[in-house]
């Protein structure tokens, strides 16, 4: 059997590779994993690295999650047992300039993803959802809230959500946990994967570890105008591999569920952009020039997670959850 993961020659997707082959070779099994990317912000050395680092293999397909014939094919081709999903677009000042891009990327791109899987009989995914559906609820955010958005990035995620729990209640058999992360941060121990995305970064890390090593002059701090300890936005968080890890229990759950499961992944606690500075200014021993500029349309003030049910589906406990839970 074989998992597909798509996207996962990106940030999230490469380490959550990296967690599946190491946790394999841990328990002496083995899992076939497909990576299905269209590259559109990553690179095929992220497979070299892969390899470096789990001595494992992997079979890579370029192909936009779009085109349902390569989907199709990719189908016939491997015995897929299951999906994870990562594969979209996920800059939300960019969503807000090019919200067409957004919804036939990411919500196009994963009608025709289900489509597909339907039609194969496979009915098990992990879907990366994300925090911006909570819209301006107040954190700490839980999954009983309602759900809302405030940019076209999170409408998307939205729309798939709603997708995913009608799909789900449509059919019994499909078992999803869409897990709605929080703020991914960090890289591998090993230094050979991280966020290394095209162009000028939309996330804080790689901004700021950009301008450390000079290659930005300066970081644009979007707003310090709001009602936070130093005025810049708080959010919450979570190292990647942490991230990675979540995704791996999810996938090692599945059978828990019984429909659609939204969960959140992130840490419980909240930081804000200027502590965030602070810590790699004072870590790096490296001066980081910053600006203040005007808040990016559809930004909230403060971010982050109730993560208990995170703890008590993923980790701690054996219940069963279904669509009524």
């Amino acid at each position: 059997m074989s998992l597909l993961i798509t996207g996962g020659t990106g940030y999230i997707g490469s380490h959550t590779v990296v967690e599946i082959q190491m946790l394999a070779a841990s328990e002496g099994k083995e899992w076939d994993i497909v990576i299905v990317d269209d590259l559109s912000n990553s690179s095929t050395k992220v497979l070299d690295r892969i390899k470096q680092i789990t001595s494992k293999s992997v079979t890579f397909i370029k192909a936009d999650v779009c085109d349902y014939d390569a989907m199709n094919t990719l189908f016939e081709q491997y015995d897929i047992e299951a999906v994870i999903h990562f594969a979209g677009h996920k800059a939300v000042g960019e969503s807000s300039e090019k919200p067409l891009n957004y919804y036939h990327n990411n919500v196009s791109g994963t009608v025709t993803l289900l489509r597909v899987m339907e039609l194969h009989k496979v009915k098990k995914l992990v879907f990366s959802s994300s925090a911006t559906v909570y819209g301006d609820n107040i954190s700490p955010l839980n999954e009983t809230m309602s759900t809302s958005a405030t940019n076209p990035y999170g409408q998307t995620k939205l729309m798939i959500e709603h997708i995913l729990f009608d799909l789900a209640k449509s059919d019994s058999d499909w078992s999803i946990a869409c897990l709605r992360y929080f703020n991914p941060i960090g890289a591998h121990h090993s230094g050979l994967i991280g966020e290394n995305p095209n162009g000028i970064p939309n996330n804080l890390l790689p901004y700021v570890a950009q301008v450390a090593v000079g290659r930005l002059a300066q970081l644009q701090v979007f707003g310090d105008d709001y009602d936070t300890v130093d005025g810049t936005g708080v959010r919450d968080y979570i190292h990647v591999v942490d991230l990675a890890q979540g995704h791996v229990k999810a996938l090692q759950n599945l059978d828990k569920i019984t429909g659609c499961k939204a969960i959140n992944l992130g840490t419980g606690n909240g930081t804000s952009v200027l502590e965030i500075v602070n810590t790699f200014k004072e870590i790096s021993q490296q001066d980081i020039p910053y600006k203040i500029v005007p808040r990016r349309l559809g930004d909230l003030a403060t971010v982050y997670a109730n993560a208990d049910l995170a703890n008590e589906l993923l980790v701690e406990s054996n219940k069963k959850f279904t669509n009524d839970d």
